[in-house]
């Protein structure tokens, strides 16, 4: 039997939360898109995301949340507070519903 080589890990400049908000300071992605520059499971993405959205408000930024919507009638969840996708449309039932997109937004306090 060959002796496996030990796993190195990737180096790692930031930590994972600051790397996700360097992510969305330079564009609007999903939580997929989070997921596959990072490196994490897509659930690890919305833990990580509800707790930037509460240490920006102390920065004076915002996460910006662009709404699911389902791709068989058009409903738009604008009241939706979590951050995961939605899994059906109340209306027709469908579920085949868009990812919701995410951005930091506002300008920080001086």
């Amino acid at each position: 039997m060959k002796p496996k080589k030990p796993v190195v890990p990737s180096e790692r400049l930031d930590t994972l939360r600051q790397g996700i908000v360097s992510i969305l300071r330079r564009d609007t992605v999903t939580a997929m898109d989070i997921s596959e520059e990072i490196g994490i499971p897509v659930k690890d993405v919305y833990g990580h995301l509800e707790h930037i959205r509460h240490s920006l408000h102390r920065e004076g930024l915002a996460l910006t949340v662009l709404p699911a919507e389902c791709r068989g009638c058009g409903f738009v969840f604008v009241k939706r507070d979590r951050l995961k996708r939605p899994g059906r449309c109340p209306i027709c039932r469908g579920e085949s519903i868009s990812q919701p997109r995410y951005s930091v937004t506002g300008a920080c306090r001086t």
